[in-house]
């Protein structure tokens, strides 16, 4: 009976996701508040890990993580986890993008609110015994534009809110498309444009380097007089010492942040600046919503763990629970081809064409190019896996292409990988047999049809009589077994390829003697 995936809750979150990871089948330890130390003592035994804010992923933890195949996140943002050095060491990263978007859209429409009406401050002067109905005039935020910088899934419901307000929105977001501005009932502008109309502006944009301070001390400058600013997104987004002279000065009317670029905010030029309000990071703070993005979390990193299933992570193509079965013979005749490609090219490989051909070719293309990838990149590093092979490839500068192509030739689906090589282009090309069961069909344009499985050899010779007896006798005087053999020739007399697959693994002695047989052009040892 195979083990059960262990995972490690290191963060506080509902009890239901660990009875969720235990009805999947997987084993579970919940040990919140551990210190970076006690979590890289114990992280190793761990295939799943599952955290909140809390817990720092930092590359010191994922040495630890030896066994480590998947970190989930309860939530959106994912600044507590090194994703780069996740990436590098084949972890997959994952987050729960939706499951706290009303939550969090709620809490920006309510510090709309607290601004336009100025409620934090009436509130506390009135209970501090005072009457100071004349000192607060609001504004109605009904027929006023709401600028959306980001409009992606939290932009949207904030939009939505907003328009129920009765407010105008218009919303700067390079990745919004025309059709889907006219969805969300959104006008689509430039930033410049924005900030020129906006007589409010809300922040729901990760944290990029093209975002970070997108609201800079030049931006903040261009913006209506008497301006109101949200940010209920990620701290960073904002220069906070610009938007506190603002504030002093009266250009800006009013902010409210729920975020900080540094966090616990235990100091900010913002505090005390008139028209300012603030709450500690409480967007997601909702019972509703941390039941879902923990539930979520135990789900997906469960999926994952158990049958492969690949949902909203950061560093790999997503692979629904319905996709995983059809797409696991694919892969794993990508993974094998590929792997061929890598142990017999020569040189740099600059550029890799996969080419996913009639029934192949209404595949999610993604998770076969990384698959492809991940067997391909095994002659850099035998660590490398489907998340970190493109990532390896790019920082070789391979040059990655993918193409579909719906026409049936002679076999129903086909998978091709091309190499460009110092010796010119070179072309491996598999298939499936019975919809599961992979299969060699051409290597450099030679038709031969074999399994690629465990130990190999593969030899270039002279198609002429008295090879195959040559080649057989040495192995049975060697005493080796001979698995599988397959034979593949361009034309009569031409060159001819032979594979073999061995009960053994391939000694360097061996390798030698057949090199030596008379009509051998190239031999070279395999491994799957």
């Amino acid at each position: 009976m195979s083990r059960k995936p262990k995972v490690l809750i290191s963060d506080k979150m509902s009890p239901e996701a660990a009875k969720i990871f235990e009805e999947r089948g997987c084993d579970v330890d919940v040990k919140p508040g551990l210190s970076p130390d006690e979590l890289k003592a114990i992280i190793g035994e761990y295939e799943g890990l599952a955290i909140r804010s809390s817990t720092k992923v930092t590359p010191e933890i994922l040495d630890a993580a030896t066994n480590l195949k998947v970190i989930g996140r309860a939530g959106i943002g994912v600044d507590n986890v090194d994703i780069p050095a996740a990436s590098e060491r084949g972890v997959v990263v994952m987050n729960t993008p939706f499951g706290n978007s009303i939550t969090t859209a709620e809490h920006a429409i309510a510090m709309l609110l607290a601004l336009a009406r100025q409620i934090p401050q009436a509130n506390a002067r009135t209970q501090n015994g005072e009457w100071p109905k004349s000192d607060f005039m609001g504004v109605e935020l009904t027929g006023k534009t709401l600028g959306l910088i980001g409009a992606g899934n939290i932009g949207s419901i904030v939009a939505s809110r907003a328009q129920g307000l009765r407010m105008k929105v218009i919303a700067y977001d390079p990745f919004l498309t025309e059709e889907r501005s006219v969805d969300i009932g959104v006008e689509k502008v430039e930033l410049d444009d924005l900030l020129k109309r906006a007589d409010c502006i809300t922040l729901h944009t990760p944290l990029t380097d093209e975002t970070r301070n997108i609201l800079s001390r030049e931006n903040l400058a261009k913006t209506k007089k008497g301006v109101r600013i949200v940010n209920c997104a990620r701290g960073g987004l904002i220069d906070e010492a610009a938007l506190a002279e603002v504030l002093d000065s009266g250009h800006v009317a009013g902010a409210a942040l729920d975020v900080f670029e540094t966090e616990p905010a235990k100091e900010s030029p913002l505090f005390g600046k008139p028209g300012f309000i603030c709450t500690p990071h409480l967007g997601a703070s909702t019972r509703e919503a941390q039941e879902n993005v923990a539930l979520q979390v135990a789900e997906q990193l469960s999926d994952f763990l158990l049958t492969g299933a690949v949902t909203n992570a950061l560093n790999m193509p997503s692979l629904t629970a319905e996709e995983a079965p059809r797409l696991k013979p694919y892969m794993q005749l990508a993974e094998s081809i590929g792997s061929l490609v890598g142990q017999l090219a020569h040189g740099n490989l600059p550029k890799i064409a996969i080419e996913l051909e009639g029934d192949a070719a209404e595949l999610n293309p993604k998770p076969v190019t990384a698959a492809v990838l991940a067997g391909l990149m095994r002659r850099y590093s035998q660590s490398v896996n489907m998340v970190n092979a493109p990532y390896l490839a790019k920082d070789r500068g391979m040059e990655v292409r993918e193409i579909r192509n719906s026409r049936e030739g002679t076999y129903q689906t086909l998978i091709r990988v091309t190499v460009d090589t110092d010796a010119g282009k070179r072309s491996v090309a598999g298939t499936l047999f019975g919809r599961d069961a992979p299969r060699l069909v051409e290597i450099f344009g030679i038709g031969i049809e074999a399994e690629l499985e465990g130990h190999m050899i593969y030899v270039v010779n002279d198609d002429a009589p008295g090879f195959i007896g040559r080649i057989g006798s040495l192995l049975g005087n060697r005493g080796i077994n001979i698995g599988t053999f397959n034979l593949g020739r361009r034309q009569a007399g031409d060159e001819a390829v032979l594979l073999l697959s061995l009960d053994q693994p391939v000694e360097t002695a061996l390798m030698e003697e057949v090199e030596a047989l008379e009509g051998v052009r190239t031999v070279r040892a395999l491994s799957f």
